[in-house]
């Protein structure tokens, strides 16, 4: 019961942090970046939210600290929208699976060429 509780709320904050960066959070360090995935903690505690950027490696760590910064804005935002007792603590990480993803095809195409 438990698990499916907390991966019913992994798809609930993904789309409404997704939403609160795209329309409410406005700081032009933060750029282009994708909410990829979120996993709760089976009570609910802490969720760790998964992030990518496009751009430049300092771009990235500037958007994460962003991020990181506006932690209680984006909490309390989440708070209006989603009614649970306790919002969890949130835990911005960035997700690099996209680019080593890239990094292995590229490697499968030059040994392709080869």
């Amino acid at each position: 019961m438990a698990v499916l509780k907390a991966e019913r709320m992994d798809h609930i904050l993904l789309k409404e942090i997704s939403r609160i960066l795209q329309f409410e959070l406005k700081n032009p360090k933060l750029g282009f970046v994708t909410v990829t995935d979120v996993q709760c903690t089976k009570d609910l505690s802490l969720a760790k939210v998964y992030v990518s950027f496009l751009g430049q490696q300092t771009r990235n760590d500037a958007g994460l600290r962003v991020l990181n910064q506006s932690k209680g804005f984006i909490r309390s935002n989440l708070a209006k929208k989603i009614k649970i007792r306790k919002m969890p603590d949130l835990v911005f990480v960035q997700d690099l699976s996209l680019e080593q993803g890239n990094r292995i095809e590229k490697i499968l195409h030059d040994l392709h060429q080869d």
